[in-house]
């Protein structure tokens, strides 16, 4: 059994609900506490007994001297010096602090697989304005039947003093990430002996969630549009996939349409959600796994465990920064963990656990979230005869030209193949574009006609 915090205990009454459980509701008498115990995001704002985890102090407020946007982001802790490194040899000392998967891969790889741990920085910050919208939503927010939806809220996070697990997953998936934006998600996956080959994929959101003034019952149950083209290697370059991600699932389904350069036609895609396979991907994460989660939450039972330190990947900007090459990146089996940062953080800790009667690849899986942003950045997948299957890693950075706190890459480990397939590679190619003015209309079925090319 985990160990809980005492916050967690205070608040942790009622956590573990399955469908048709879910209760949740507004709390104007607690707004006061986001200014004062708590964080403008809900988390703990003092640091822990020990003085490992520092109060959060508004997190990056200003880019490093000499940033400019557009750039790349530059370690705003250049100094940092690795505390201590935990190794295929000493891990089980650090087993308190460590997820199932981690210490599954200590276990795997001992010989190249280990973790530097950095002094702890609470970086995340967000706009004044998502603060703000933050206190508003605390006060009117609710979860729509069955934890399937969100009511009564905008723009900021939706739950800032979250009672379950539906709650914290939706403080994950509308966490502000800009407007709109365009991004390279590259991707690549190895063989198990560490050949690889890359695949340059560009991608456009808009969120319309995050305008300003704009509340849910405005964007017609379109949470966000996504448009992902990929522009090599030869055989597969222009295809095209579209998506409106729906805020509630079970009133409609995610859509989405792909393009295909060889028919030169836009068809349906039902099968983009849940466990179906992400785009070259070599069937090594499931749709679902995209920015570490996304999409309906209906085929599982969701609960809260609790609130735990651990060590996890965060402010990652040696693996972000310019011209790292994918050499550097790729080795067998994993990462190079030379170019990985982690530090002890509180996570919440949620399980999901496969109902009876439904189908998914996974039976349950654990996801940790930090605190100070609901980010997540671990997961441990279990197959279905409950064995420990897959672990994903988001090592995130504070985009403070936002601000965000979001990932830069992503890595799916596969324990039984030996293989992982990670993405977000944008070290050699332009830099994430924040708030680019984008309209609907360019994410509709018939402009993705107009933008598909043989």
């Amino acid at each position: 059994m985990r160990t809980l915090t005492k916050f967690t205990l205070s608040v942790c009454v009622g956590l573990s609900l399955g469908a048709g459980q879910v209760i949740a509701g507004a709390k104007p008498d607690q707004i006061h506490r986001l200014s004062e115990d708590l964080t403008p995001m809900g988390s703990e704002r003092a640091g822990n007994a020990e003085g490992t985890i520092p109060e959060w102090t508004g997190g990056i407020t200003k880019p490093p001297a000499g940033y400019s946007p557009g750039d790349h982001h530059p370690n705003p802790f250049p100094d940092d010096k690795p505390l201590f490194r935990i190794t295929g040899s000493n891990f089980e000392q650090y087993g308190d602090k460590l997820s199932v998967g981690q210490k599954a891969l200590f276990a795997k790889y001992p010989d190249t697989y280990f973790m530097d741990v950095y002094p702890t920085r609470r970086s995340a910050s967000f706009p004044e304005r998502i603060y703000e919208m933050t206190a508003k939503n605390g006060g009117t927010a609710r979860l729509a039947e069955n934890g399937e939806g969100v009511l009564d809220a905008a723009e900021g996070f939706p739950f800032p003093f979250p009672e379950n697990a539906y709650e914290l997953m939706w403080n994950h998936k509308l966490k502000y990430k800009g407007i709109g934006g365009v991004r390279y998600n590259t991707q690549i996956a190895p063989t198990a002996s560490g050949k690889f080959s890359v695949t340059v994929i560009r991608e456009e959101l808009l969120g319309l969630y995050y305008r300003p003034g704009v509340t849910i019952a405005d964007i017609n149950n379109i949470l966000l549009y996504f448009f992902q083209e990929v522009e090599s290697p030869a055989r597969l370059a222009g295809n095209i996939l579209l998506v409106h991600e729906t805020l509630n699932q079970i009133e409609l389904p995610r859509q989405a349409w792909v393009y295909n350069p060889g028919q030169r036609r836009v068809r349906r895609a039902p099968n983009v959600a849940y466990d179906n396979p992400g785009t070259a991907s070599d069937g090594l994460r499931t749709n679902d796994m995209t920015d570490m989660f996304n999409g309906a939450m209906d085929r599982f039972d969701w609960a809260v465990v609790g609130k735990k330190e651990m060590y996890v990947p965060y402010n990652s900007y040696a693996a972000h920064a310019k011209g790292v090459s994918y050499d550097d990146f790729i080795r067998p089996g994993h990462l190079n963990p030379e170019l990985m940062r982690y530090e002890l953080h509180r996570v919440w800790v949620v399980e999901a656990t496969l109902k009876k009667g439904m189908r998914h690849i996974n039976a349950r899986r654990t996801y940790y979230l930090d605190e100070d942003s609901y980010q997540i950045v671990l997961i441990d997948h279990y197959d279905g005869r409950l064995q420990l299957w897959r672990v994903s890693e988001g090592h995130a950075i504070n985009y403070y030209d936002v601000p965000t706190f979001w990932t830069t890459i992503e890595a799916h480990y596969d324990l039984q193949s030996g293989r992982y397939v990670a993405q977000g590679f944008d070290n050699n190619t332009a830099v994430n574009t924040f708030n680019v003015e984008m309209q609907a209309s360019q994410f509709t079925p018939q402009a993705l006609r107009t933008r598909g090319r043989r």
